[in-house]
């Protein structure tokens, strides 16, 4: 594993050692994770929530999409366009319903569309996120799909990073553009709110 990047890293650093630690994390421990942050969401109070298919070695499960369905949420889910630009979403209906999406191993719904605006119903936002800083900073993976889709989000909707506990770090490159997240979902520390003091 590359050694943590140090003060002035950029971007691409501060992915590859993320990426790195996550390359790193067995099987098991990902399912750990998978059920801890399941229960983790099952106290989030909201009528509508954005979430996503994980994919890779990102954080999450098909359960945790169940368990929020199971709570009375209606759960969107990103489509990716066929052109760089925002994100459009379909509600989620249940595991039966998801196709191979454009990108190779991305799930998506397969039902109606709602647009880039679908965004803009949520109470919540579920994101997927390598890393995030204790101002609220992300670092995804860098398509700028989410930096792209998040402007559609409503001014008081909770914007939630879910990332291991590990990728809570005390400052990344941040840009003009980034939105700050207001929260992210570990395994182990469960929602913590942003900035941290």
């Amino acid at each position: 594993m590359p050694d943590r990047p140090g003060p002035g890293a950029g971007k691409g650093e501060w992915r590859a050692w993320l990426t790195a630690g996550r390359a790193a994390i067995s099987p098991q421990q990902r399912v750990l994770e998978a059920n801890s942050l399941a229960q983790a969401v099952t106290g989030l109070t909201a009528s509508t929530v954005c979430c996503y298919v994980p994919f890779g070695s990102e954080p999450g499960s098909l359960s945790l999409l169940d368990v929020l369905r199971d709570a009375g949420a209606r759960v969107l889910l990103p489509v990716v366009p066929s052109t760089p630009g925002p994100l459009d979403w379909a509600e989620y209906t249940g595991t039966s319903a998801l196709v191979a999406g454009r990108l190779r191993g991305v799930l998506e719904p397969s039902g109606p569309r709602l647009g880039p605006g679908g965004v803009g119903e949520a109470n919540v936002v579920l994101l997927p996120a390598l890393g995030v800083d204790h101002r609220g900073v992300r670092l995804g993976r860098g398509a700028g799909y989410y930096d792209r889709s998040l402007g559609f989000a409503g001014a008081h909707t909770e914007l939630v990073a879910v990332i291991r506990d590990t990728e809570l770090v005390e400052e990344l490159p941040a840009e003009p553009h980034d939105v700050r997240m207001t929260a992210v979902l570990t395994p182990g520390k469960g929602l913590v709110p942003l900035p941290l003091t």
